[in-house]
């Protein structure tokens, strides 16, 4: 697939080292043009682009920032009418350890109606950057789970292969609406690695009773 990654901090190189290692064809758009060009120049065939060109023929477009960087972002690229559209964010107060949306409402859904026509995906934002960064694979035939939300079944299955490419389980999570679940979820995972001393070699997921 084609992947324009919308940011060069700790998500967006994980994703892009992740992305290039499964044969994808990775762009990079972000606010430091000189950190996104450091970035692909790690990885061969990756290319750093301006907002302009970012989306071009993308089929999948991820939005790696802080949520309160995602919108401005995503409409920095033009119009993204029918493209499937990534959010990992969690809507984080400044010192990680809560929300600031939930019950009514959730960063992906906020998202979504910022860009009207698009297809947005709620994925990864339960895992850390560094299990992203190391790979899905924890060994002993344990694969780290990203949980999948969205409207559009076209753009789900578009990212659930996406994601099973770069070597995760995936759970379909059934509507983007169910990213009100996904965020606190995510929140307990921080509260978890940080608050409460596990550390980021960690990820949520569901067994099944044979």
């Amino acid at each position: 697939m084609k992947i324009t990654v919308i940011g060069a901090g700790n998500m967006g190189s994980a994703l892009v080292k992740q992305l290039s290692r499964a044969g994808h064809l990775v762009r990079v758009t972000a606010r430091d043009m000189t950190k996104a060009a450091n970035l692909v120049s790690r990885f061969p065939g990756a290319q750093a682009v301006t907002a302009a060109n970012a989306v071009q023929d993308a089929d999948v477009v991820i939005v790696a920032t802080g949520y309160a960087d995602a919108v401005p972002a995503l409409q920095a690229l033009g119009s993204l009418a029918g493209k499937i559209v990534v959010d990992i964010t969690n809507p984080l107060t400044a010192d990680y350890m809560g929300l600031t949306l939930g019950y009514s409402t959730s960063a992906a859904e906020e998202i979504a109606k910022a860009i009207p026509g698009a297809l947005v995906v709620k994925a990864f934002n339960t895992v850390f950057a560094q299990i992203l960064d190391g790979g899905a694979d924890f060994g002993n035939g344990q694969k780290v789970t990203t949980f999948i939300a969205a409207d559009s079944d076209l753009a789900k299955q578009a990212v659930i292969s996406l994601a099973e490419s770069m070597g995760f389980s995936t759970i379909n999570a059934g509507s983007l609406k169910n990213a009100r679940y996904l965020e606190p979820l995510a929140g307990l995972n921080i509260y978890l690695g940080y608050g409460a001393g596990l550390g980021t070699s960690i990820a949520p997921t569901w067994i099944h009773k044979a």
